[in-house]
C-alpha cells in the first residue's frame, strides 16, 4: 500500500472532507503511539507502511518510550489533531485498524505488547477496539451509522 492508497482508506473509513484531514489525523495517531512505545518497536511495525506514514512514529519522534496511558494518549492526539477526544479516540482506532492490515502481524503484536490493555493498567485495550471487533468493514460501518463510536 503506498501513501495515497493509505491516506485514501483513512479519509474514507473517517469520512473526512480533505486529504490534508486525514494526514493530520495520522500524523497525530502515529505520532503519539510513537511517543509512546520504545524505538524498535516502533521501528518494526512502521518497517511495512508507507515511507511518508513511517516517519510519523519514528523519525518525527524526538522522545519513545514515554510512560502514559489511554487517556493521555486522547489528550495529546486531540491537542495534535484539533478534535474532542471521542472524535480521536474513534479516529485512533480505525487509523489502527488499517495498520493492522498492513503491517505483518508479528509487528502489529509487538505493537499491542508495549500497551498494557486491561483497565487495572493503562487501558490501551480501547485503542484496538475495532481490531478486536474483526476490522473495519462497509457493513459494519453502516450498522453503527459511521462516527465517533463510545464515550472517551
Amino acid at each position: 500500500m503506498d501513501f495515497d492508497e493509505f491516506t485514501g482508506q483513512v479519509q474514507h473509513r473517517l469520512e473526512l472532507p480533505g486529504t490534508g484531514h486525514a494526514v493530520r489525523a495520522i500524523r497525530a495517531t502515529l505520532s503519539t503511539l510513537g511517543q509512546r512505545i520504545p524505538a524498535d518497536a516502533a521501528e518494526d511495525f512502521a518497517a511495512s507502511l508507507p515511507l511518508e506514514i513511517k516517519w510519523y512514529p519514528t523519525g518525527a519522534v524526538d522522545s519513545h518510550g514515554e510512560r502514559f496511558d489511554w487517556t493521555e494518549f486522547l489528550e495529546r492526539v486531540s491537542e495534535i489533531d484539533g478534535q474532542d477526544k471521542a472524535e480521536v479516540a474513534y479516529h485512533a482506532r480505525v487509523i489502527v485498524d488499517l495498520v493492522a492490515e498492513v503491517v505483518p502481524e508479528s509487528d502489529f503484536q509487538q505493537l499491542r505488547d508495549q500497551l498494557p490493555e486491561s483497565q487495572e493498567s493503562e487501558n490501551w485495550g480501547q485503542l484496538f477496539e475495532i481490531v478486536d471487533a474483526g476490522g473495519w468493514s462497509e457493513s459494519q460501518e453502516r450498522a453503527v451509522g459511521g462516527g465517533p463510536q463510545g464515550g472517551d
